[in-house]
């Protein structure tokens, strides 16, 4: 279907810009980052025209991408701006520990950039600074004297490039180990799980432009106005075209209710209506939901028999759990109605085409695994895979980290996905010229528990910060403290570096990605490998690249195998990478700004050729969760908002008004429980207790939802799902509070009051 060149129906406001109505200011934005970049505006503007987006995963060349041609610029990116732009740190501030662990996280980020290696020892008060060849002398000496399984190494997403990945996952592998892991696995690695059971790839199926001229666009558990702004843009184009947005969540998230796109004058100017229909569950509900709608499917008929008999398998097997699923369960797992789940299947039925997305709603579950196999098998009753507009698409949150498990920097499987065994270690060994270890390694959380239990001598990590994305912080702060040394290699200072030690703390300076000598690449949600050049500008102190560092300690470690572990610039690693991973053999040809490519193509699975070992998708059933919440209990999610991971945050989320301390609660609840706006309530779990005050919100009743990561108190850290993910959710008691002053704070609005389904919120 053709755009419609101005279309009044899906105004928001005859209001300009929106005025008098919640949502995020782009402009003033772009005015804030112009002020705090003001002494190294030039460099700010190479890095945004020429360099990668190091912000979340969409994929840009520059302030241009491959979906729309349009400016491709959003809040996020201009957030992360600082961090590429700051100067040094005055290295004499970190003499004194106690003084810097008074300061927030956004305090410590602004005192400036890693310049130098700085040692701390126990009993010391701060750190001094050392020569690299000591600090890299003093950790190859800790490894020596240790063994492999008492090692972890950890890489964040944070603006992480495939090189770094790559060449670090190949020197700890010459180390002696596969205890190596990035955050890749604490977001999607259930998604990376289940598409690979199911469908034979790891990857989303489709392109961003796919969503444009779809039928239906389903979002589960994923908040694309907050986390890829820009992929609101596409939004407005495929309402433009005629699609339909579903959302399927345990919040009414505003964002994806009403959005105005700042580069699109009528969007700008009027606001736009996405989402066509809002589908409330319980947190943990979503195979309740999905289950109950492929149930309407089948016993209607509403599938597509031709598809499901010529290309999938196990579609019988499904059918019979499915029947026997009372509707009773389904909707007391799924905290939604019989007619609920009927309307969404009518959705699905009436689409031709449809793309399915999600995010940590889904994936961060102790469930997780059956999260995402509900939606695969939901997708495949009709085909939505491996064809235009349609498609399967876990959506990333960060630019580094969809090529983290491609690129092998994974506990559990090499370059390529391929798994940890000992006839494809035998074939690394062979292509790499060293022994590669056959066995796995140990995951982020069970590097956490390892060390807890005295069990890890050296811990290297590369960015992150256990502190705030771990639940458990209690449990989190212990077991760091008995790890005898520790490595934080990053740009800024972090709060977990600061943590006592047995033995010493070790700061690194790293490189950004636009700092790195000879460029490197990026991979984007849709499998886009892109080019991002070296740009131009100041360097900090002695700061080095992450994969030059771990690769120079595993030759001190390792010094017979110094041959072989020897990359002269990033186009050798890129040549080394294309030789190890055949989905990336085009990757040396990557050499200057542009230079992209798409492994796969638009479409993996294209024509229902399924990379399987019977060339079929793969249905599997999975038991809806029994959400056992006691009587005067409450479910409690963890939420982002005006944030990108740890290190960027909001004091205020421009989408609902919600402070950083608001706890999120529904008209109903907060009416039940005497409960105004603004007033002092605490959360208390197995794990710990929180403090806020309270928001009255379009949440599900009996749910409850807190910012991340300061909501982590009251998460355990023995929930998890099997592929390593935490359950970043709770079962906690609520107790008001006398307040000392009342602290109101704005209701959630809508434009329109007559048509408001949160009416009852006034």
């Amino acid at each position: 279907m053709r755009e419609k060149r101005i279309d009044p129906s899906l105004w928001v406001s005859t209001k300009p810009f929106g005025l008098g109505e919640r949502h995020p200011n782009s402009y003033l934005e772009i005015w804030r980052a112009i002020g705090e970049n003001r002494d190294q505006l030039r460099y700010a503007w190479q890095i945004l025209n020429h360099g990668v987006c190091d912000g979340c995963s969409l994929g840009t060349s520059g302030m241009r991408d491959w979906t729309l041609d349009e400016i491709h610029l959003c809040n996020v990116r201009l957030r992360l701006l600082r961090l590429n732009t700051m100067p040094a740190l005055d290295v004499a501030a970190l003499g004194d520990v106690a003084a810097l662990s008074e300061l927030a996280g956004e305090e410590l980020r602004r005192l400036g950039r890693l310049p130098y290696p700085m040692l701390r020892r126990a009993g010391e008060r701060g750190f001094s600074r050392v020569r690299w060849d000591e600090a890299l002398d003093l950790v190859a000496e800790r490894i020596r004297s240790s063994s492999p399984e008492r090692l972890g190494f950890y890489l964040t997403s944070r603006g992480q490039p495939n090189e770094n990945y790559y060449a670090a996952q190949k020197a700890v592998r010459a180390i002696g180990t596969n205890s190596i892991d990035n955050a890749a696995r604490v977001c999607h690695s259930p998604s990376t799980f289940g598409l690979k059971q199911a469908l034979g790839v790891a990857a989303t199926t489709c392109s961003y432009r796919d969503w444009i001229g779809s039928d239906l666009v389903v979002f589960i558990g994923s908040n694309v106005a907050a986390n890829q702004p820009v992929a609101m843009k596409y939004l407005y184009h495929a309402k433009k075209a005629g699609t339909k947005v579903a959302v399927i969540n345990s919040f009414r998230e505003p964002g994806m209710e009403r959005y105005w796109v700042p580069s699109n004058a009528e969007s700008a100017l009027f606001g736009t209506k996405i989402a066509d229909r809002f589908f409330l569950v319980d947190v943990g509900g979503d195979v309740g939901f999905l289950n109950g709608t492929l149930k309407h499917m089948i016993e209607n008929g509403w599938f597509d028999a031709r598809f499901i008999e010529g290309h999938t398998a196990s579609f019988e097997e499904l059918r019979a759990a499915i029947a026997e699923q009372p509707w009773e369960l389904l909707e007391r797992s799924s905290g939604s109605s019989r007619g609920e789940m009927l309307e969404f299947a009518r959705m699905l039925t009436e689409a031709d085409t449809a793309v399915f997305v999600w995010s940590m709603g889904i994936t961060q579950h102790e469930r997780g695994e059956d999260n995402v196999q509900a939606i695969i098998n939901l997708a495949l009753t009709k085909g939505f895979v491996g064809r235009e507009r349609c498609g399967l698409m876990p959506i990333r949150g960060h630019s580094g980290v969809q090529g983290g498990a491609e690129m092998g920097a994974y506990s559990t499987s090499f370059p390529g996905g391929l798994a940890v065994n000992e006839d494809n270690a035998r074939h690394f060994s062979e292509l790499w010229g060293f022994d590669v270890p056959a066995t796995k390694g140990l995951t982020a959380l069970e590097m956490l528990d390892a060390a807890a239990r005295d069990e890890l001598d050296l811990a290297f990590f590369c960015g992150g910060n256990f502190l705030e994305v771990m639940p458990d912080p209690s449990y989190t702060r212990a077991a760091l403290d008995r790890i005898s040394l520790r490595v934080h290699m990053d740009i800024v200072l972090s709060s977990q570096m600061l943590l006592g030690t047995r033995g010493a703390v070790l700061l690194l300076p790293a490189m950004t990605r636009y700092e790195i000598p000879g460029g490197v690449t990026e991979t984007s949600t849709e499998r886009r490998v892109i080019f991002s050049p070296e740009i131009p500008g100041p360097r900090i102190g002695e700061a080095r690249p992450e994969w030059e560092v771990l690769i120079e300690l595993a030759r001190r470690v390792r010094p017979e195998l110094a041959d072989v572990l020897r990359f002269e610039d990033t186009a050798a690693i890129r040549e080394d990478i294309a030789r190890a991973i055949p989905s990336y053999a085009l990757i040396g040809q990557l050499r200057r700004e542009g230079d992209q490519f798409q492994y796969g193509g638009p479409h993996l699975c294209w024509g229902w050729r399924f990379p399987t070992p019977d060339g079929k998708a793969h249905f599997s059933p999975v038991e809806p969760a029994e959400n056992e919440v006691p009587e005067g209990k409450f479910l409690v999610a963890t939420r982002r908002g005006k944030q990108f991971n740890s290190m960027v945050q909001g004091a205020r989320d421009d989408h609902t008004g919600a402070n950083r301390d608001a706890i999120l609660i529904c008209a109903e609840d907060a009416t039940a429980l005497g409960i105004r706006e603004g007033d002092p309530v605490s959360l208390t779990s197995d794990a710990g207790e929180y403090r806020g005050h309270a928001l009255v919100a379009p949440v599900k009743p009996g749910t409850l939802q807190v910012h991340w990561p300061e909501g982590e108190v009251l998460i355990d850290h023995v929930h998890r799902a099997s592929a390593g993910v935490p359950d970043y959710n709770a079962i906690v008691t609520l107790t008001t509070e006398t307040p000392t002053r009342h602290r109101p704070e704005p209701r959630l609005k809508r434009p329109d009051k007559e048509a408001s389904p949160w009416r009852s919120l006034r």
